[in-house]
């Protein structure tokens, strides 16, 4: 899956959540949706149609079903989740990144986000 369509499919998740928790009803997911396809057919997701559609059919069924919240301890333990994979020892600075320390370029439309943090290591006899 690309990153973009990824990410496509988190807006859709996200905008879904902004629907559930204004207290919105099945009418307002069904407003979501509508405007969510929308944007499927007229291709303003970079994604092949098949593909919104379907995501964007998930997200009004989630949505109704009120399984879309906007949970920030969720988001900020995925956040995290992504330092996990990392060797023990370059765990802090992974986390450092994440939390917003160093530099940050790129985008998902782009590929990626490319995160940096340069940390001076001293070495033996460098005192």
């Amino acid at each position: 899956m690309k990153p973009f369509a990824l990410t496509l499919i988190l807006s859709f998740a996200v905008l879904g959540t902004v629907a559930a928790a204004d207290g919105s009803s099945a009418a307002n997911a069904q407003k979501l949706y509508q405007r969510d396809r929308a944007a499927c057919l007229d291709g303003r997701t970079n994604q092949d149609r098949n593909t919104c559609l379907r995501e964007a059919g998930a997200a009004f069924q989630e949505a109704r079903r009120g399984r879309l919240g906007n949970n920030e301890a969720e988001f900020e333990r995925n956040r995290l989740l992504r330092c996990d994979q990392q060797p023990a020892e370059d765990r802090p600075a992974c986390i450092r990144r994440m939390n917003g320390e160093g530099i940050t370029s790129g985008s998902v439309e782009g590929g990626g986000i490319y995160r940096e943090l340069t940390v001076p290591v001293a070495t033996p006899g460098s005192n």
